[in-house]
Parts: C-alpha cells; sequence; structure tokens
C-alpha cells in the first residue's frame, strides 16, 4: 500500500484545530458572494492564504474571519470540515472556536445563535461521516481577563445545554497576555466542568509553558520553545502532559526557522507525549494527513512509532474511557 494511503487509514485524532481557519478558498469566495459588494474571485480568494509572516497569517485569518456573519455560514464550515477529516482517517477531533472574536467583533451575531449553527452542522455531519468532535472554546488572552471571564462563564452555561462542549483555552498574543493573569478563571473553569487547555511557547520563550501547566493547563497547544530548557522537557516528559504539534503552522508562520530545527523528534526521543495536528489546514497549505506524511517522511518515523503517535492522539483526547479503549484497539490492529 502507499504509504500515504496507510497513513491514511492510520485511525487517529485530531486536537488542534481552528473552525475558522478551516475555510478553504473556495468557501471564502462562496462567503465572499453571499456578503461583499464586491465578491472575492477564487483567485483573489486564493491570494488571502498565501503570506510571509506571522502578522500576514494574523491578518489573512482576519479576513476569513470577517466573512463568518450569519448563523449558516458557521454551520456550513463546520458540515465541510468534518467532511474533511473524515477522508484523513481522524476519527475525532477537538476543535476551538473563538467565542472571544465573536464577541468583540460580531455584534451582528450571539455565541448562544453560532454554537446551535455549530451543533446543526456537526450532528448533521457526524451521521453522515462517522467523525466526532467536541469544542474548545478559545478566548483572545491579548483582550484581556475580564473578557476572557464572559468567554468562559459563556462556555460553561452553553455546556448543560451541548455537552459537545468539552474545555476552554487561551489564544492571541503570548507576550501581551501572560498565562498567569488566568489563574483564578482557570480554577473556576474547571470546577464548571471545563477541561483547560492553552497555546503557550509558540512565539513566546519557555517561560510561557511553565506559567500554562502552573494554571492547571492539561493540554499544551504548539510548546516549540520548551526545547530551550531541559528542566521543562523533564518535567513535561514525568508528568506525559500532552503536547499539540504543528509542524507546517510553526514553519509557515516563521516561529520555526527551519524543518530541520523543529523539535518534533527531539520530543519523541525524550518521551514527551507529543501529538500531530494541522491548526489552520488551508492557511498553512497541509492537512492532518499531511502532517503526519511529513513527520514520517522527514524525520524516519517507523510504522510503529506513527501507530504510537496516533495512540496519543486518542489517549490525550477528552474522549470517554470507552471510546477511548475501542479506538487503541482499532489503531493496534491497524497493518
Amino acid at each position: 500500500m502507499p504509504k500515504r494511503e496507510w497513513l491514511r487509514g492510520l485511525p487517529k485524532c485530531e486536537l488542534h484545530l481552528h473552525l475558522e481557519g478551516t475555510v478553504q478558498p473556495e468557501t471564502l469566495t462562496a462567503l465572499s458572494a453571499r456578503h461583499d459588494t464586491a465578491p472575492l474571485t477564487l483567485d483573489q480568494a486564493r491570494g488571502i492564504y498565501v503570506y510571509e509572516n506571522f502578522l500576514g497569517f494574523l491578518m489573512a485569518f482576519k479576513q476569513v474571519s470577517e466573512r463568518l456573519q450569519t448563523a449558516a455560514d458557521y454551520e456550513l464550515i463546520t458540515y465541510e470540515m468534518i467532511h474533511r477529516l473524515s477522508g484523513q482517517g481522524v476519527r475525532h477531533a477537538e476543535v476551538y472556536i473563538s467565542f472571544g472574536i465573536i464577541l468583540r467583533m460580531k455584534p451582528y451575531l450571539t455565541v448562544e445563535d453560532v454554537t446551535a449553527a455549530i451543533e446543526r452542522g456537526r450532528l448533521r455531519a457526524e451521521q453522515e461521516f462517522g467523525t466526532t468532535v467536541f469544542w474548545i472554546i478559545d478566548a483572545v488572552r491579548h483582550f484581556g481577563v475580564d473578557e476572557a471571564a464572559v468567554v468562559f462563564r459563556k462556555a460553561a452555561d452553553l455546556k448543560e445545554q451541548y455537552p459537545s462542549i468539552a474545555g476552554i483555552g487561551i489564544g492571541g498574543d503570548e507576550a501581551r497576555g501572560p498565562a498567569a493573569d488566568f489563574r483564578e478563571l482557570y480554577a473556576e473553569a474547571k470546577g464548571n466542568g471545563l477541561r483547560l487547555l492553552a497555546h503557550a511557547g509558540e512565539s513566546v520563550d519557555a517561560s510561557s509553558i511553565w506559567a500554562a501547566v502552573n494554571i492547571g493547563t492539561e493540554r499544551i497547544g504548539h510548546a516549540l520553545t520548551a526545547v530551550d530548557d531541559p528542566e521543562l522537557l523533564d518535567m513535561l516528559a514525568q508528568r506525559q502532559i500532552p503536547l499539540e504539534l504543528n509542524v507546517s503552522s510553526n514553519l509557515r508562520t516563521g516561529c520555526c526557522r527551519s524543518l530541520e530545527s523543529h523539535p518534533v523528534r527531539h520530543y519523541f526521543e525524550r518521551g514527551l507525549m507529543i501529538t500531530l495536528n494541522s491548526d489552520d489546514p488551508p492557511m498553512f497549505g497541509a492537512d492532518l494527513l499531511d502532517e503526519y506524511e511529513l513527520v514520517q517522511r522527514e524525520w524516519e518515523f517507523t510504522d510503529e512509532q506513527m501507530r504510537e503517535l496516533a495512540r496519543n492522539s486518542v489517549e490525550a483526547s477528552f474522549l470517554p474511557s470507552e471510546r477511548k479503549l475501542a479506538l487503541l484497539a482499532e489503531v493496534d490492529r491497524y497493518r
């Protein structure tokens, strides 16, 4: 079997994926036709996804997000995302959605209406394609603690109606929103039954990762700069705190200078619990299947090691134990 097809069939979970960052250029063109007075052509839409640095990525993400203007838009992109995930062998995904951006930037929408819409898209797609989804409600850390408090409390309230809301996280500018500022909010969210995540160590040094761990974060997004702190690596390995690695993302944003300098293999050999993820696939030119193929090819992971990465993705998920055991057995049977 061709290697890509073997990797496609490998049962796996995607644990670091932003809903707004899954919009394909073709869908962006359709959204633009709905909402723009001068709609984008497909070539113009594709051009938005071409940029040179992290700031360029943020501007591209902003242009896509601005065209999500109705609940129906969110339902559409949810359905399309799950369809694409199913074609990559993804059995389950845990997907960030930015309540922080909706609350601050989109007065014409409510998070209640958006949540109902993504749930409609999720349920329809799960029934058709089989891939399940949990939601991670994301606050923008540099918008401040008060706005994050609104986001997390909305998540807690909505979780009572929608059990697919699994946890909360903080994205945005690490330097302008230190994790330590959110300690009390994280304790409150945990008390409300929400799992705790955070982006950390993507564009800021290893102190950001320490801070995220110290406020109770259960899973770390990116964790690139942990490589610079041997004590931190020892702690992450000992405690088996899952890391959501995003190789293509780190390269395209310039947070990692080169493929050769990415720490994915080093982390694996140090015994850290790493998972592979795609972050914002069309923004970075790679979906999860591409990430698996890239990592195996460039760092010469064996098939058994790729199974271990797939097992990690299942174990690090927030799925109930029975589903985890069933998926782990599926990974072990796969040849």
